[in-house]
């Protein structure tokens, strides 16, 4: 290995313990904002349909802002980066902005128009059941959908901060969305007649704060965009032609969620708001450590191969996957073992009853079986993306989304919600698997010495995790239903610390040292 290489490493290693501390305080304190909802509103058929009209432009945000655009945007910026001066990319910035803008006013002003068309497209359930869930779904969409025109420019700002190594900036952003989440369940909803309402105005009042939050950061770059719509320019052309098929990309996981939400509307009321809160459980170790290390990468292996480096994209690929199997192994395992302690301690307050934490424990434990795939999607997309291909990723996407409604349709009868949760999680299976495939026929991604100790310490070190928490637990003995709130917190917070304990002792007694993570 090249020194460059053991530098890269070094500095893929740094960038995503910022990325992970800043996503780590979001998500927290998103768990904050989730505990507060629940705590407020439960599993209601009110919080349902906030969920629907939150989770559509919440939805197009992630297929459209943060799958194709960016996994299009940040190549061709990264590229004209290395080969062309700042005025060029000014003149590139400048028209983006002016393209994506003007596109996301129409979007948005049609959707806010046709709001129960949307609501009744995206919960179907709601619509056929009629009454008053489906119209405040509808209600609350026209006040949330502007969020979508909001966070996709926030997006935009944070593609450009971190091609230019700016990543704790974007990282922070969503602090603010919960925030303001927070706030809105607390402060505003005693004055609305529909006190869930007050969440809808907080999620657009939030798209606005973190917009204007970034803007400062790109005016110290010399990059605050001046937006002017020109798509003839080869550039935005280019990330046009770039994002069609990136549009079903890196973003199938978010396309199986949604179907599920669909599926879920006509299942039991509640079945909606049990797969939300243990999809946000499951996506804790996927947005702090997944996304952030796909963050870092991303910009990075665009301009290794703008530079025609093949060893180096290979190495930081592997680096990657041994990163994600590094993490999302043991958070899989931990998230399965304490489902319903992890539940019940944050949730099971106010409006959360005990049937809700043993209904949502049982999605989390489904969504927590297929936490690797999705983890290693983030990072396997990127060898596709910063190469400029996004058609093999599109095709691999329709299959999975194929196999995840032929699973969810077989599943749903026996499981209910569990079954459409657990057909998210084999369908990452098969989308990760056929993405690594790809890229070893491909001849992009080859295995770096080392892999078999790094499975002996993995597998070692996950074994000697699920016993030690299946021992405490039992030693424990505790109704974690009937505890009171400080009683669970002190038992998660055991549980926590001498799993994460028993897993780090263990890859240091196998011989893993903090040389090995650096590349």
């Amino acid at each position: 290995m090249t020194d460059k290489a053991k530098r890269g490493g070094v500095g893929l290693l740094r960038s995503s313990g910022v990325v992970g501390i800043m996503t780590m305080m979001s998500r927290v304190l998103g768990l904050v904002r989730d505990v507060v909802i629940a705590n407020y509103f439960g599993a209601s058929g009110s919080a349902d349909a906030f969920f629907v009209a939150f989770k559509i432009p919440n939805f197009l945000r992630r297929l459209f802002a943060e799958g194709a655009f960016s996994q299009a945007f940040v190549p061709v910026l990264s590229e004209y980066r290395s080969q062309r001066d700042l005025a060029a990319v000014k003149q590139l910035v400048d028209r983006v902005a002016g393209a994506l803008g003007s596109v996301l006013v129409l979007v948005t002003v049609i959707a806010v128009i046709g709001a129960p068309v949307l609501a009744a497209v995206f919960a179907p359930g709601f619509y056929m059941a009629g009454g008053e869930k489906f119209e405040l779904a509808a209600n609350m969409l026209r006040i949330t959908f502007p969020y979508l025109l909001l966070i996709s420019l926030t997006a935009f700002c944070g593609a450009i901060l971190n091609s230019y190594e700016r990543f704790a900036i974007p990282a922070f952003t969503p602090v603010l969305l919960n925030l303001c989440l927070i706030g809105s369940a607390v402060w505003l909803s005693p004055w609305f007649e529909t006190p869930i309402m007050a969440l809808a105005w907080g999620v657009l009042m939030a798209g606005g704060v973190q917009l204007l939050f970034q803007l400062p950061f790109l005016a110290r770059l010399r990059l605050l965009p001046l937006p002017k719509a020109d798509f003839k320019d080869e550039g935005v052309r280019r990330i046009l032609k770039l994002m069609l098929p990136a549009l079903f990309g890196v973003s199938v996981a978010q396309i199986n969620l949604l179907l599920d939400t669909v599926l879920a509307s006509f299942l039991q009321t509640g079945s909606v708001s049990w797969l939300y809160y243990s999809d946000r459980l499951s996506e804790l170790p996927l947005g702090v450590f997944g996304i952030a290390i796909a963050t870092v990468i991303l910009p990075s292996l665009s301009r290794i191969h703008a530079e025609k480096s093949p060893e180096r994209f290979a190495h930081t690929l592997d680096w990657a996957i041994r990163m994600i199997l590094l993490i999302g192994l043991p958070a899989a395992l931990a998230l399965a073992v304490l489902a319903e302690p992890l539940i019940a301690t944050l949730f099971h307050y106010g409006e959360m009853t005990d049937r809700d934490v043993q209904m949502a424990a049982m999605s989390l434990r489904a969504y927590a079986f297929g936490l690797l795939a999705f983890m290693l999607i983030k990072v396997l997309a990127p060898g596709y993306f910063a190469r400029q291909n996004t058609r093999t990723p599109v095709k691999i996407a329709v299959k999975a989304m194929a196999a995840n409604m032929v699973l969810n349709l077989i599943l749903i009868w026996p499981l209910d919600h569990v079954g459409l949760a657990l057909a998210t999680s084999i369908s990452a299976f098969m989308n990760a698997g056929w993405l690594l495939h790809g890229l070893i026929k491909e001849g992009v991604f080859r295995w770096q010495p080392g892999w078999a100790m790094m499975l002996f310490r993995l597998a070692s070190a996950s074994i000697t995790l699920v016993a030690v928490l299946l021992l405490i637990m039992n030693w424990l003995a505790g109704n974690w239903l009937e505890a009171s709130v400080w009683l669970r917190v002190q038992w998660m917070t055991v549980l926590v610390l001498a799993g994460a304990g028993a897993y780090l002792l263990m890859l240091l007694v196998t011989g893993l040292r903090l040389r090995h993570l650096r590349g």
